[in-house]
């Protein structure tokens, strides 16, 4: 016999009915009101915009939400625990690093990084840029201006990205004066995201693989990836290049780089040729859980954010502790305070390797100039040699990835790890060397407690540096810009 819905029964299934219409209705409405406002955007541009566009005041009044998210990377009030987005002098928080780079212009000055805006200013008051008066002059090449402005893919195009590497970088002074902006990720006429660095490009294709395959969301990685990885300037022509070739592990650039007998420069100390590590965040990054789960970078640090009933990304690039409700609570459910000391917990587990290494790391390129100043040989010393590249390395590998403590926990303390090993394999080689020159006590330790007490023992005369570095920023520098503006390349 067939049964009959109830009256009830059927009223309530016509009401659940009518609400799950209502709602997709609602839904549908909202996604149409989303997509109109967007094709307003495109169809209605009040500023057209083509070919390479540095000026990033351009895209304003097209994409006035990207825009003013944009300029809030000029916010400097964040800390975290460890982190935040101020200029804090690491040199002088931790005086070892000092050693650590002796015969590099990191010893002279080394800043935690503030937000993208800040990125040409904080290169030229760095002291490691060195203070040119003349185009002619400085001890850096203009590669060093390749990460930090759209000015440079249009001076490329200009001048060929062969000249533009191995020009003095104050040569290109009055050109590189817009901060990391729009064109640097952006192609201008319908803002699809795009490789503008030629480097990238390059390293994909060197181990076979197209970089215009990638998918939206590994783009949304790649675009950061043209500057922050490992990288170093090859040849005569200082050509800009990812050491990718044999794969994106630490050990597998430290054979790349071996195969080239390459080194950054030789350790004033201990004579070892060190390699310096950039900022290998995306090689780290892709070995993290998150990595391996497919989030890409500006899923944390650029998330999306709904305004007026359009869906954008966030361009205040930060660090994702600053807004956990838009980041680490997309997918994970914990409280804030929870979510934050799980951050907390894994960075102070790294940084306690970390400060391990450098003070023994340190110690050992003393001990190394010790027993060359007892009259080691180089066949003595070419296993220490060895060592403390080795050990140096995998140091400043984890360190420079910023974020890596986070990003691949485990990977950031089997890279710490690896590098204490080596230090102390090279330590007891030391004493070996000195012992078989007749020395069995302990080696005397000079006092480089502080950056200052540091920057002397190695030979660096910082006030001499300062103040040719602040008559650049007083001379040099504003000449620059009045050009910039004369010549209509900066707003």
């Amino acid at each position: 016999m067939e049964k009959r819905l109830k009256s009830w029964q059927g009223w309530l299934l016509f009401l659940v009915t009518m609400g799950v219409v209502f709602v997709l209705g609602i839904l549908a409405a909202s996604v149409n009101e989303r997509r109109a406002e967007t094709a307003s955007i495109f169809n209605n541009k009040k500023t057209e915009i083509t070919g390479i566009e540095s000026r990033n005041e351009m895209f304003k009044e097209n994409y006035p939400r990207e825009y003013e998210t944009w300029r809030q990377t000029s916010d400097t009030s964040f800390q975290s625990l460890f982190n935040g987005n101020q200029a804090v002098d690491v040199l002088e928080a931790r005086p070892n690093m000092v050693i650590l780079w002796a015969g590099y212009a990191f010893a002279k000055d080394y800043l935690s990084p503030r937000g993208h805006i800040y990125a040409l200013e904080d290169m030229r008051i760095s002291l490691r840029t060195g203070a040119p008066m003349t185009p002619e002059e400085g001890p850096q090449l203009a590669n060093c201006w390749t990460c930090k402005s759209p000015d440079v893919p249009r001076m490329m195009q200009a001048v060929g990205v062969e000249n533009f590497y191995r020009t003095k970088w104050a040569a290109f002074g009055s050109e590189e004066v817009n901060p990391i902006g729009c064109a640097d990720c952006h192609e201008p006429t319908n803002m699809n995201l795009q490789i503008s660095r030629p480097a990238l490009i390059e390293a994909f294709q060197r181990r076979g693989l197209d970089v215009t395959k990638a998918t939206h969301q590994e783009m949304r990685s790649l675009v950061c990836a043209q500057c922050h990885v490992e990288y170093y300037f090859k040849g005569e022509g200082k050509v800009v290049t990812f050491p990718w070739d044999k794969g994106l592990s630490v050990e597998e650039m430290e054979v790349y780089y071996d195969e080239l007998e390459y080194a950054d420069y030789i350790h004033k100390l201990s004579k070892a040729p060190i390699l310096k590590a950039q900022h290998p965040g995306y090689e780290v990054a892709l070995t993290g859980i998150h990595g391996q789960r497919g989030v890409s970078c500006a899923d944390c640090h650029m998330p999306y954010k709904s305004e007026g009933g359009v869906k954008f990304s966030d361009h205040h690039i930060q660090s994702p502790l600053n807004m956990i409700d838009r980041t680490c609570q997309v997918c994970h459910r914990e409280s804030e305070e929870t979510l934050r000391n799980n951050v907390y917990e894994r960075q102070t587990k790294a940084n306690e390797m970390r400060n391990r290494v450098e003070s023994e790391l340190a110690t050992a390129h003393i001990e190394a100039k010790f027993a060359w100043d007892k009259g080691a040989s180089d066949e003595q010393m070419k296993n220490v040699l060895k060592l403390l590249r080795q050990a140096q390395w995998r140091w400043d590998f984890a360190v420079a990835s910023h974020g890596g403590s986070f990003h691949a926990p485990q990977e950031t303390q089997r890279i710490l790890g690896n590098s204490l090993d080596k230090t102390m394999q090279a330590r007891l080689a030391i004493s070996k060397v000195l012992a078989n020159l007749g020395y069995n006590d302990e080696v005397p330790m000079p006092d480089v407690s502080t950056k200052e007490k540091a920057q002397k023992y190695i030979g660096l005369d910082i006030p001499a540096e300062k103040a040719a570095k602040e008559k650049f920023m007083q001379t040099v520098v504003p000449e620059w810009l009045k050009q910039a503006r004369e010549n209509n390349r900066l707003i």
